[in-house]
C-alpha cells in the first residue's frame, strides 16, 4: 500500500519550465527564442487572425444566432430527485413544494431565477408543486399521481400587429 509521503508524479509527467533570457549558456538567452526584430519579437503582439491584409477568416464567416442579454437562469429538477427526497424523509409530500422547500430539503443548492420541473422519473405521492415552469411530461406525471402544478412564469408577450 502506498503511503501519502511516497506519492510522486510519473516520470516525465512534469516538465521543468523553460527560463528564457538568462544568458548565452542557457541556449535561450538574448532573443529568448523569438528570432530577430519585428512585431512578433516584442511584447503586446496582436496578430491572431491577421491574414496579411486579406479579410480574416473569422470576419468572412457569416454571423449566426443570438444570445439573449439577460437570460433567465433556472434550476432544473427532475421528478426522480423529488421522489428520492420524499422517500428519504427530507421532503414532506403533504406540504406544498416550492423553491424554498426544495432548498431546505437539499434537492437544490440555490433557487436562482426559479425552478423548472422536468419529467424524468416517476412520482407516486400527491404533490402541490409551485415552480417557475414545468415540462408537459412533468405536469402530466404529477397530475397522474393526483397532484397539481402551479407555474409562476409570466406569459410571453406577443408583439402587437400594426
Amino acid at each position: 500500500m502506498t503511503k501519502l509521503n511516497e506519492i510522486r508524479d510519473n516520470v516525465g509527467a512534469h516538465a521543468k519550465r523553460m527560463r528564457v533570457g538568462r544568458g548565452p549558456g542557457s541556449g535561450k538567452g538574448k532573443t529568448a527564442g523569438r528570432g530577430v526584430k519585428g512585431q512578433k519579437s516584442r511584447s503586446g503582439v496582436a496578430l491572431n487572425g491577421f491574414e496579411g491584409g486579406q479579410m480574416p477568416l473569422h470576419m468572412r464567416m457569416p454571423k449566426r444566432g443570438f444570445r439573449r442579454p439577460f437570460p433567465e437562469h433556472l434550476v432544473e429538477v427532475n421528478l426522480w430527485r423529488i421522489a428520492a427526497a420524499i422517500e428519504a424523509g427530507k421532503l414532506d409530500a403533504k406540504k406544498p413544494v416550492d423553491a424554498e422547500t426544495l432548498k431546505a430539503a437539499g434537492v437544490i443548492r440555490r433557487a436562482r431565477d426559479g425552478v423548472r420541473l422536468l419529467g424524468d422519473g416517476e412520482i407516486k405521492a400527491k404533490l402541490a408543486v409551485t415552480v417557475h415552469s414545468a415540462t408537459a411530461s412533468a405536469r402530466a406525471a404529477v397530475e397522474k399521481a393526483g397532484g397539481a402544478v402551479t407555474e409562476t412564469r409570466k406569459p410571453r408577450q406577443v408583439a402587437a400587429e400594426g
